[in-house]
Order: C-alpha cells, then sequence, then structure tokens
C-alpha cells in the first residue's frame, strides 16, 4: 500500500509541471519570485526530490519557458524587471529566531552553512510561548522557531520536515513527587495509567494528544506554574523529553519530586523548525541544509555528541520501562516516518512486561 501511495503521490507531482508551465505562462515576474519557494516546498515534499535535484527541474522548466518567450516580451521585460528592482527589496540574510544557545540553534546554524545561503542568525532575548512565537512569525517579526509539531502548527506556518531530535521528545519520562514513587511502580497497563493525572502547558501539542488518547490532563498557560502545582498535588506528573528532564528538573529544585524511574510515555510527534511564511526561500535553505547532513552522517554525529544520547540510554534504562503508547491522531500524513534514518530505535523497543 506504502509503495502504491508514494508512486501515485510521484504520478500527482509529476504533472504538477504542467501547473507550473502555466503558472510562468500566465503570471509576471514579479508573482513568480513570490511564489516560487512555496512551490519548491509542495513539490520537493510530494516527491522526494532534494532541494539540488528541485533547482535542476525548476530552472529547466524557467529557462524553457523564458527562452520560447524572449523574443516576443523583449520589448516589456526591461519593465518587469525595472519594476521588480523598485517593488522587490532583496532578500535579507539576516534571520531573527526565538532560539537559545542549544543543540537546535548549533544545527540550524549548521544547516543554514551548508546551504551556503550566506545567512546571519540574530537571537531574539524575549521569552515567549508558543502562541506568541506563532503570532510573531505570522507578522514577519520572527523568522523561525522550533516545536513540536502540531496538525495546526504545519497548517499556519511553513514546517522543515527533518526530526530535530529524532524521535526522541516523544519519548516522555515523567517528573513525580517523591511520596508517590510505590504508586507509579505499580502502573502496568494503560488502564492503571489512565487512573494518574497529567499536568501540562495549555500551548504544547501533548496537551491535546494526551486528551486525544483518554488521559485526564490539568493544564496551566506558564510551564513554571506546573512546577508548585504537581508538589501541591494539583496533579500526578508532569512528562517532558528524555533529553531535557534532567536539566529541565535540576532548574526547577523541589525536593519533594523526583524523576520517576518506572514509565516511559511515547507518541510520535516529531519536533520541526518552523519558518515564518513570509521567508519561504528560508524554509528551502534549511531543508536543503539539514539533507545534506543526514546524507553525510554529520546530522548523527553531532545529535550524539551535544546531546550525549549513548549516556542518556544508559541512565533512562528505556528498556527496561513500562511503555505506555499513545496514538497521535493529527500526525501530518507528511511525517517522514518511513525514512529510518530520520529516527532513533525506541519505538520498536518492547520495554518491560
Amino acid at each position: 500500500m506504502a509503495i502504491h501511495l508514494t508512486a501515485a503521490m510521484r504520478v500527482i507531482a509529476t504533472g504538477m509541471t504542467s501547473v507550473i508551465r502555466y503558472v510562468f505562462t500566465r503570471t509576471t515576474t514579479l508573482i513568480i519570485t513570490k511564489r516560487a519557494a512555496c512551490w519548491s516546498l509542495f513539490i520537493m515534499a510530494l516527491t522526494g526530490l532534494s532541494a539540488s535535484s528541485f533547482a535542476v527541474f525548476a530552472a529547466d522548466i524557467a529557462s524553457s519557458h523564458f527562452a520560447a518567450n524572449s523574443n516576443s516580451n523583449s520589448g516589456s521585460s526591461d519593465a518587469i524587471k525595472s519594476d521588480v528592482s523598485h517593488i522587490q527589496p532583496p532578500i535579507s540574510k539576516t534571520i531573527v529566531t526565538t532560539i537559545q544557545q542549544t543543540w537546535q540553534l548549533n544545527l540550524l546554524k549548521e544547516a543554514l552553512r551548508r546551504s551556503d545561503s550566506g545567512y546571519q542568525v540574530q537571537q531574539m532575548s524575549t521569552q515567549m510561548n508558543q502562541k506568541r512565537k506563532v503570532e510573531e512569525a505570522l507578522a514577519g517579526t520572527v523568522d523561525v522557531f522550533w516545536s513540536m509539531t502540531s496538525k495546526e502548527l504545519e497548517e499556519t506556518v511553513l514546517p522543515v520536515r527533518i526530526p530535530l531530535f529524532k524521535g526522541l521528545l516523544g519519548n516522555r519520562l515523567l517528573i513525580i513527587r517523591k511520596a508517590d514513587e510505590t504508586r507509579f511502580a505499580n502502573v502496568k497497563t494503560m488502564a492503571d495509567f489512565r487512573q494518574l493525572k497529567a499536568g501540562q502547558n495549555r500551548y504544547w501539542p501533548d496537551a491535546t494528544i494526551l486528551e486525544a488518547n483518554g488521559l485526564p490532563v490539568v493544564t496551566s498557560y506558564q510551564y513554571t506554574n506546573l512546577y508548585p502545582m504537581l508538589e501541591g498535588g494539583r496533579f500526578d506528573y508532569l512528562a517532558l523529553g528524555a533529553q531535557e528532564i534532567g536539566e529541565e528538573l535540576a532548574s526547577h529544585p523541589d525536593p519533594a519530586l523526583k524523576v520517576d524511574s518506572h514509565i516511559l510515555l511515547q507518541y510520535r510527534s516529531p519536533a520541526y523548525f518552523f519558518v515564518s511564511p513570509k521567508r519561504p526561500e528560508l524554509a528551502v535553505a534549511i531543508l536543503a541544509g539539514l539533507e545534506s547532513m543526514v546524507s553525510d552522517g554529520s546530522f548523527d554525529e553531532m545529535f550524539y555528541r551535544e546531546l550525549k544520547i549513548e549516556q542518556l540510554y544508559r541512565e533512562a534504562k528505556f528498556e527496561q520501562r513500562v511503555i505506555i503508547r499513545l496514538d497521535t491522531p493529527d500526525l501530518s500524513p507528511l511525517t517522514p516516518i518511513e525514512r529510518k534514518e530520520l529516527w532513533l530505535d525506541l519505538f520498536s523497543m518492547q520495554g518491560a512486561k
């Protein structure tokens, strides 16, 4: 079924060639310039073409069109170019991001360097919640941020569908009250787990995923409020990505809290770079850089080194935990699940019985 679906998508995408030719025929150079990067993201997602292959593909279509029309349009082409030069400002090489000094920022800088784009990254010091980041991206104030994905997010801003944590962010450990350690150790099934109440940031996609799986959830619009709420008994656990939970608990020290050693909460919900719709050419550049890193193995090398993955596996003991697997109802069909090189092997583990 997957093979036939992929083939069908490629046939559809191949048919888009005629659509692109039509756009070149019916629209002005100015309109083409504004829309070109959006076309490229769409076709690359459908066909699996690399950025470099798509560039050759698009250039061939463009050159054939302009060659065919160069004589008839010679009188107006200079006027169009003049209009474009006055109306369309040059693409900015400075990009504004909310991403702080982390693995994600280092990855972004390397991807941009690989794309040979000349971009310079400027960090915003203002702290923003998820909702605010999206609003600023739509306004063009923020060019790129990172987030765990959701259907709504992918429909609102431009996703670059390379999982930043290779699926690790969807493998969640739990911060619990020390007094409840035995209670969590007795969890064996989903039915057992549903007796416990989760705490979540209302703006995070996780809250929707937990609720869709029938788990009771208490939310807060402020992440920092969740720790005193947990300690005070408002809910029973706070689920965070395995790679971040130790550092997060250390930054909110509370002697009454600890990281649970028994349960792994697992769902497929990757984190991506998300780009402002006003900067589609930036999304293309980031994708090209990341694909280059995946292809030559430098993505994995950097990932394992910076996030200390081998140490994390030893300390977390994933295979010895009871795995509670959740569905992600609105996961995009464009999620690159079939690309095994983009994911860790955690989703195939059996866990403790």
